[in-house]
Protein backbone atom coordinates (compact mmCIF):
# COMPACT_ATOMS: atom_id res chain seq x y z
CA UNK A 1 0.00 0.00 0.00
CA UNK A 2 1.64 3.45 -1.07
CA UNK A 3 0.71 6.46 1.20
CA UNK A 4 -1.04 9.40 -0.07
CA UNK A 5 -0.66 13.08 1.83
CA UNK A 6 -3.96 13.13 2.42
CA UNK A 7 -3.96 9.34 4.26
CA UNK A 8 -0.53 10.62 6.46
CA UNK A 9 -2.71 13.63 7.74
CA UNK A 10 -6.09 11.64 8.19
CA UNK A 11 -3.87 9.12 10.49
CA UNK A 12 -2.04 12.26 12.21
CA UNK A 13 -5.45 13.68 13.28
CA UNK A 14 -7.59 10.64 14.20
CA UNK A 15 -3.91 9.67 16.16
CA UNK A 16 -3.75 13.55 17.76
CA UNK A 17 -7.62 13.24 18.78
CA UNK A 18 -7.19 9.85 20.30
CA UNK A 19 -4.39 10.96 22.34
CA UNK A 20 -5.98 13.76 23.16
CA UNK A 21 -9.05 12.68 24.32
CA UNK A 22 -7.08 9.77 26.47
CA UNK A 23 -9.40 7.35 24.67
CA UNK A 24 -7.47 4.52 24.50
CA UNK A 25 -9.49 2.28 22.46
CA UNK A 26 -9.48 4.41 19.66
CA UNK A 27 -5.68 5.25 20.50
CA UNK A 28 -5.04 1.33 20.22
CA UNK A 29 -7.19 1.11 17.14
CA UNK A 30 -4.46 2.60 15.14
CA UNK A 31 -1.91 -0.42 15.83
CA UNK A 32 -1.15 -4.02 13.74
CA UNK A 33 -1.42 -6.78 16.25
CA UNK A 34 2.27 -7.56 15.94
CA UNK A 35 3.40 -3.77 16.24
CA UNK A 36 6.79 -2.87 18.00
CA UNK A 37 7.56 0.63 19.60
CA UNK A 38 10.44 1.64 20.45
CA UNK A 39 11.18 4.83 22.73
CA UNK A 40 13.31 6.51 25.65
CA UNK A 41 9.49 7.43 27.23
CA UNK A 42 9.21 3.00 27.09
CA UNK A 43 12.76 3.25 28.39
CA UNK A 44 12.03 5.05 31.52
CA UNK A 45 8.15 4.16 32.25
CA UNK A 46 8.83 0.11 31.66
CA UNK A 47 12.32 0.66 33.39
CA UNK A 48 13.88 -1.20 30.62
CA UNK A 49 16.70 0.12 28.86
CA UNK A 50 16.00 -1.58 25.21
CA UNK A 51 12.57 0.80 25.51
CA UNK A 52 11.21 -1.49 23.19
CA UNK A 53 7.61 -2.67 23.79
CA UNK A 54 6.49 -5.53 20.99
CA UNK A 55 2.55 -6.64 20.80
CA UNK A 56 -0.56 -4.69 20.69
CA UNK A 57 -1.30 -5.96 24.08
CA UNK A 58 1.68 -5.33 25.53
CA UNK A 59 1.38 -1.64 23.69
CA UNK A 60 -1.60 -1.40 25.02
CA UNK A 61 -0.96 -1.92 29.17
CA UNK A 62 2.83 1.16 28.14
CA UNK A 63 0.26 3.26 26.74
CA UNK A 64 -2.03 3.11 29.79
CA UNK A 65 0.69 3.26 32.09
CA UNK A 66 1.28 6.51 30.11
CA UNK A 67 -1.78 8.28 30.77
CA UNK A 68 -1.59 7.08 34.16
CA UNK A 69 1.87 8.65 34.78
CA UNK A 70 0.99 11.80 32.94
CA UNK A 71 -2.55 12.81 33.47
CA UNK A 72 -2.56 15.82 31.74
CA UNK A 73 -0.59 14.64 28.83
CA UNK A 74 -1.90 16.97 25.44
CA UNK A 75 0.03 16.86 21.89
CA UNK A 76 0.02 19.45 19.30
CA UNK A 77 0.79 18.37 15.97
CA UNK A 78 3.75 20.78 14.36
CA UNK A 79 3.90 18.57 10.87
CA UNK A 80 3.36 15.14 9.09
CA UNK A 81 6.05 13.72 6.59
CA UNK A 82 4.87 10.56 4.66
CA UNK A 83 7.02 8.03 2.59
CA UNK A 84 6.13 5.12 0.70
CA UNK A 85 4.75 3.29 3.70
CA UNK A 86 5.61 5.77 6.68
CA UNK A 87 4.74 8.68 8.19
CA UNK A 88 6.74 10.72 10.75
CA UNK A 89 5.01 12.48 13.18
CA UNK A 90 6.47 16.08 14.20
CA UNK A 91 4.47 16.89 17.58
CA UNK A 92 4.76 18.92 21.20
CA UNK A 93 3.50 17.67 24.47
CA UNK A 94 1.94 19.76 27.35
CA UNK A 95 5.33 20.31 28.53
CA UNK A 96 6.83 22.08 24.94
CA UNK A 97 9.13 19.02 24.57
CA UNK A 98 9.20 18.04 21.00
CA UNK A 99 8.66 14.26 19.87
CA UNK A 100 9.46 12.67 16.07
CA UNK A 101 7.76 9.69 15.74
CA UNK A 102 8.62 7.06 12.80
CA UNK A 103 5.80 4.82 11.59
CA UNK A 104 5.69 2.13 9.42
CA UNK A 105 2.51 1.40 7.96
CA UNK A 106 1.41 -2.34 6.58
CA UNK A 107 -0.70 -3.49 3.90
CA UNK A 108 -3.87 -2.67 6.14
CA UNK A 109 -2.73 0.97 6.81
CA UNK A 110 -2.25 0.02 10.68
CA UNK A 111 1.11 1.07 12.47
CA UNK A 112 3.31 -1.37 12.67
CA UNK A 113 6.51 -0.12 13.60
CA UNK A 114 7.27 2.84 15.90
CA UNK A 115 10.56 5.02 16.40
CA UNK A 116 10.18 7.64 19.08
CA UNK A 117 12.46 10.39 19.18
CA UNK A 118 12.43 13.52 21.55
CA UNK A 119 14.25 16.45 22.21
CA UNK A 120 14.30 16.96 25.48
Amino acid sequence: MMLTADHARDLASHWIRAWNAHDLDKIMSHYAEDVVLVSPAAAGILQDPSGKVAGKAALRAYFNRGLEVYPNLKFDLVDVLWGVSSVVLYYTNQKGTKTGEFMEIDAKGKIARVVANYSG
